[in-house]
């Protein structure tokens, strides 16, 4: 049994998580992959991009493509206002800037605290939902990042880079 216990914390996706406000829901990503967070600057935009990616900004001399996440998830039309961040991330060798409505807080969660994803059917892609965190009485929704900004639609990250 020794043996099994490990490997369950293993697959268990505890640890510290950078709590984020997308609408009415809060989210959790891996602050390892946290670079960091900036106030929203305008970035330009680029020709024939997603509706999702706004452009990209020049990060001292590294352009940076900056995603909404609330276009990507279809979440209404977004408003900028002086709470709205950008989500500086790590992911590969790629940096990518993640614009959200506010950044809460740095939560540890621990095995137990975390609970699986929901199988919500075919209607909703949730291959980035790796667990729902509970504390309290909030409930933050962790999501895979790694696994999101490289998903095919994103186009952003190369998933051979996530390998190397």
């Amino acid at each position: 049994m020794s043996g099994n216990v490990s490997e369950l914390h293993a697959t268990t996706p505890a640890g510290e998580y950078l709590a984020f406000t997308l609408g009415q829901e809060e989210y959790g990503i891996d602050i390892q992959k946290v670079a960091e967070i900036r106030s929203y600057e305008t970035p330009t935009r680029i020709a024939n991009a997603p509706d999702f990616v706004k452009g990209v900004v020049n990060l001292r001399g590294l352009i940076v493509p900056i995603v909404d996440m609330r276009i990507k998830f279809n979440l209404g039309t977004p408003s900028y206002d002086q709470f709205t961040v950008v989500i500086i991330l790590n992911i590969g060798h790629r940096v990518v800037g993640m614009v959200v409505d506010r950044v809460s807080d740095v939560t540890t969660l621990m095995p137990e605290q975390v609970k699986p994803a929901p199988e919500i059917g075919s209607a909703i892609n949730t291959d980035h939902i790796v667990g729902l965190g509970t504390l309290d009485e909030r409930m933050l929704i962790l999501i895979d990042i790694d696994k999101l900004m490289s998903s095919a639609d994103m186009g952003l990250v190369e998933t051979t880079a996530l390998a190397a």
